[in-house]
């Protein structure tokens, strides 16, 4: 049951979007949908002059940091979009109103608890840039050096909280009354990314995360990422070196400049590959307002990463299983993207090969050897879902992040040059990944690291050994087998029994009954039994619905 706070948000939800003018919205999520037979105008403002990309940004902004990285995402895709409304949602990356210059200094002054003036040279009170969770100033050190200062918004955690809460419980409705529900797992979905949203009201988090990105990159052609000072980084207020670069999203000054458009392109794919599967570690937040590009030298240019709140990692296993995918797919072996399916368990066990095969080789082979302006990861995503629910295959919640990122480098290639070709860059990564992750060098370096621990264990084997051997002679030793099948059929045969004791216990309270009737004993409780025994054998033998 929905709880009244978040009953209220819902209302409020309906009312902003009711007010900009986005009936449409409303009256298709049911809860307003009777408001349609009053007049049908009376919720609407006075005047829509703005376009509709404007009020939907306006709403969005109103609605708060959830709302607006929604927007930010969307923003990501103007192939997907109308193009207003595209070039309305990408100000949300960072030009979302900012909040007052005094709250950011109070903030500031009481993480360090000094004045503005005794921690900076310098300080700019007017905002650089503001985005949904914080807003950036610019100021000087004491030594001189220009940095940026990320302030955390007032009240942002409690707005995070109350939108997450109504997020759940929508996706618990839908966990619960939706057919596709259990296959998508919603509140799996909701949970993971509440994690990732409340883990960006962390800025320590973040400049950990920007540290160890630094690391990964130093001395790299590709990617530049700027220093932290952590002496003056604290939960609420973030530090970091000042950057100069070129938005990515300016391509007038990046072709003025004489930017190599192919150049730039490709290493944004090796980027995603390289973070994803050398370093499992990737920014996973690279909309348009995050990224910079160094024209130092045109020819050779150089991305500028900033805002590392949202990192992703993935488990050996999930980076084994995605680069093998990758692979067959770029193989165009069908059969083995089918069978990787089935081994990592992201179908069912009874889905047939042959089947799941042909429907991967339908979606798949139209988009091979064709230029990345003529291919729609998105559309694409859309076939593969339809694909996904007829072999009812499950969401990987895990993977979300990495699927929100490879779009968002896809909507990047093809902002940047169109005619990228996505599998011509990737495949060699991937295919030198594997070979390395197969070498003996590596796993050589596995054994090494794990060589403390095997010696640690190999020093328990005599004790051990000694034990067993122990409790075999006094007869105490016993094997406990755990099998998954077993279990099933060990459940199966007790429930079978509970059935047949309770059908005894009824069958003897029944007799009983029938004696005492004969006997013309009717007790009052007699009939409670009676009748509590029926229902209990109408529930046994009622066909499961699972």
């Amino acid at each position: 049951m929905l709880r009244p706070s978040t009953v209220l948000r819902l209302i409020a939800i309906q009312r902003v979007l009711l007010r900009y003018g986005l009936d449409e919205i409303v009256t298709a999520t049911h809860l307003f949908r009777p408001l349609r037979y009053f007049s049908p105008g009376w919720w609407r403002r006075n005047s829509h002059k703005e376009s509709l990309g404007a009020r939907l940004r306006m709403a969005l902004i109103e609605l708060g940091p959830i709302f607006v990285k929604f927007g930010q995402s969307l923003s990501t895709r103007p192939d997907l979009l109308p193009k207003d409304v595209a070039m309305e949602l990408a100000q949300l990356q960072d030009r979302v109103p900012p909040f007052p210059s005094n709250e950011a200094l109070a903030i500031i002054e009481g993480a360090y608890g000094k004045t503005v003036d005794e921690v900076f040279a310098s300080f700019d009170t007017e905002p650089l840039a503001a985005a949904s969770i914080a807003q950036v100033h610019t100021a000087t050190l004491k030594d001189g050096q220009s940095v940026i200062v990320k302030v955390l918004r007032p009240g942002v955690k409690k707005r995070i909280e109350s939108d997450m809460a109504v997020l759940y419980a929508m996706a618990g409705l839908a966990e619960r009354f939706w057919s596709e529900g259990k296959r998508l797992h919603p509140l799996d979905v909701i949970a993971e990314y509440e994690k990732t949203t409340l883990d960006e009201l962390d800025l320590l988090r973040e400049a950990a995360n920007a540290a160890q990105l630094r690391r990964n990159f130093e001395g790299s052609t590709q990617l530049y990422v700027p220093e932290v000072h952590w002496d003056y980084c604290r939960k609420n207020v973030l530090v970091m070196e000042r950057i100069y670069g070129v938005p990515i999203a300016d391509m007038e000054t990046l072709k003025a400049k004489g930017t190599n458009f192919k150049r730039l392109a490709d290493h944004g794919v090796e980027l995603f590959f390289t973070q994803v599967f050398q370093h499992n570690f990737f920014h996973a937040d690279m909309h348009p307002g995050n990224i910079f590009v160094d024209v130092t030298t045109p020819e050779f240019p150089r991305y500028i990463a900033v805002d590392f709140g949202i990192v992703g990692t993935l488990s050996t296993r999930d980076q084994y299983y995605l680069a093998e995918n990758f692979l067959a797919f770029f193989n165009r072996d069908y059969y083995r993207v089918a069978k990787l399916h089935l081994d990592s368990g992201w179908v069912p066990s009874e889905t047939r090969l042959d089947e799941l095969e042909s429907a991967f080789r339908t979606v798949c082979e139209p988009i091979f050897a064709k230029p990345l302006e003529e291919i729609s990861f998105g559309q694409l995503l859309v076939r593969l879902f339809q694909t996904a629910r007829r072999f009812n295959m499950e969401v990987q919640p895990q993977l979300i992040l990495l699927q929100k990122t490879l779009l968002h480098i896809e909507g990047l290639g093809r902002h940047l040059y169109p005619q990228l070709d996505l599998w011509e860059t990737g495949k060699p990564i991937l295919e030198r990944w594997m070979r390395d992750r197969l070498s003996g060098a590596n796993v050589l370096a596995k054994l090494r690291q794990q060589l403390p621990d095997l010696n640690e264990t190999l020093q328990d084997v005599p004790q051990l050994v000694q034990t067993l051997v122990q409790q075999a002679t006094e007869g105490r030793l016993s094997i406990t087998v755990n099998d998954p099948g077993v279990s099933a059929l060990r459940k199966e045969i007790a429930q079978s029994a509970r059935a047949r004791y309770t059908a005894m216990a009824a069958g003897a309270v029944l007799i009983a009954g029938a004696l005492l009737i004969g006997l013309n004993v009717q007790p009052e409780w007699l009939g409670w039994v009676v009748s509590g025994t029926g229902a209990a054998l109408l529930l046994i033998n009622r066909p499961s619905a699972s």
